[in-house]
């Protein structure tokens, strides 16, 4: 028998075989010092896919079709605040290393009319077009229908979600860190 390291009761092997440990998507990585940064990293994954799935569900009922979750997220961040962007820029604000992607979503963009670029010396700056914003508009307003009231619905105040958000942040910093020290091994 085992002892249940929670209650000190003992614990035969077939009540052990179905006790559920840390939700996780590898138990090699969970076996060292914190099953929870593993646990973390499970609800970044499962959490990224369903974000990643729902912005091209979100898009497309704009009317909208066939973009990646980074050509959405690209159209965002051209529309946002309504100034010009340098790709580099729109490389910094989402963390993108691989900076033809950006320029592959700019392209897919330009074709689908919703951005427009101009050239200024050596730079081409992107704004957002009248179709652009439209899209933008109508994807804020489906966003408020489909997701806003439903996080109310389970507890989340504003401030819950910007403790989140500066939480992630922070993790991102955290990761940006460790793979340079990874590439540097």
């Amino acid at each position: 028998m085992k002892k249940n390291s929670d209650s000190k009761t003992p614990q035969t092997q077939e009540e052990s075989s179905h006790r559920v440990g840390p939700i996780v998507s590898s138990a090699h990585l969970a076996a060292g010092k914190s099953a929870e940064l593993s646990e973390l990293e499970f609800g970044l994954i499962v959490a990224g896919n369903a974000f990643n799935r729902w912005m091209v569900r979100c898009m497309n009922a704009t009317g909208l079709e066939d973009l990646s979750p980074l050509d959405v997220l690209v159209l965002h961040s051209v529309n946002h605040r309504n100034r010009p962007k340098k790709s580099a820029d729109i490389c910094l604000v989402l963390n993108v290393e691989d900076s033809h992607t950006v320029t592959y979503s700019l392209k897919k963009l330009l074709k689908s009319g919703v951005v427009g670029s101009e050239k200024r010396g050596k730079e081409t700056f992107y704004t957002v077009t009248e179709k652009g914003e439209e899209i933008c508009r109508r994807y804020s307003e489906i966003r408020e229908d489909c997701l806003v009231d439903s996080l109310r619905t389970l507890g989340f105040s504003n401030a819950d979600l910007g403790s989140i958000a500066s939480f992630l942040r922070g993790i991102s910093g955290l990761y940006d860190q460790a793979a340079r020290s990874a590439a540097s091994l």
